[in-house]
């Protein structure tokens, strides 16, 4: 048998290294976007993994260091079954339309969150579609839904995933009718780092939300799927309002 081949980016910690965690269990070869160095977990499972994990270097916000990766994905196969465009930050969570709005710092969260899974998936197209798979699956957030928003704020993280979930359709639009397949997830109100402490509100840990993902992802893969329709899911299957 083949080798199946993932990608996933902000492996460093939370529902990144969760990912990689569930691929390796299920049997993928896992290239695992690094943006933290010496990150201790995630090269102790390197290490215990063997040539199953491969650790890149990678700012998705960098075009270079984008190309770099794909070049040492390149060097290895020549197909990636699935990418996981999973990396993201969170940028000021509280200002409203009557405060000052940091633009710059909204700029940073754009370059990641929306820009970043679309040149990973731009560089790495050709190689995703010469898989069986064909598959991208972009995590983004119930934050992103226009229709059920609440806030009042996060202005950045808001918008850079409703742009995530514009993104997500216009790739299916091309892919699909060449049996390319995007999934958009919402990961559930998960315990991570991302306001800069663990979310100890969060319902799932990293690794739960990870085994609902990959296997949302199994079962989009299956064979016997009906469905050509491109939706925002949430982490248990349900759809959300775009």
């Amino acid at each position: 048998m083949q080798n199946k081949w993932a990608l996933v980016t902000g492996a460093d910690r939370g529902v990144g290294l969760g990912l990689v965690k569930v691929l390796i269990a299920r049997g993928y070869h896992v290239f695992a976007g690094q943006f933290i160095p010496n990150n201790g977990e995630l090269e102790q499972l390197s290490e215990l993994s063997g040539e199953r994990l491969r650790l890149l270097p990678l700012d998705i916000s960098d075009e270079a260091s984008v190309s770099s990766a794909v070049e040492a994905v390149d060097a290895v196969t020549d197909r990636l079954d699935m990418l996981i465009n999973n990396g993201a930050i969170l940028g000021d969570i509280k200002a409203s339309i009557q405060d000052d709005l940091n633009f710059e710092e909204m700029e940073r969260v754009f370059k990641v969150n929306t820009l970043g899974s679309l040149r990973m998936s731009n560089g790495l197209i050709e190689s995703i579609m010469r898989s069986d798979s064909k598959l991208i699956v972009n995590i983004s957030s119930e934050a992103g839904s226009i229709g059920s928003c609440w806030r009042t704020g996060w202005y950045a993280y808001c918008m850079s995933k409703a742009a995530l979930n514009m993104q997500s359709q216009l790739i299916h639009n091309q892919i699909a009718g060449q049996g390319g397949k995007v999934m958009v997830i919402h990961p559930g109100h998960v315990q991570t780092y991302m306001q800069g402490k663990l979310d100890t509100a969060g319902a799932l840990t990293p690794l739960e939300s990870a085994e609902h993902i990959l296997g949302l992802v199994e079962n989009r893969l299956r064979p016997d799927y009906s469905g050509d329709k491109l939706e925002l899911i949430d982490y248990a299957g349900n759809t959300l309002p775009w």
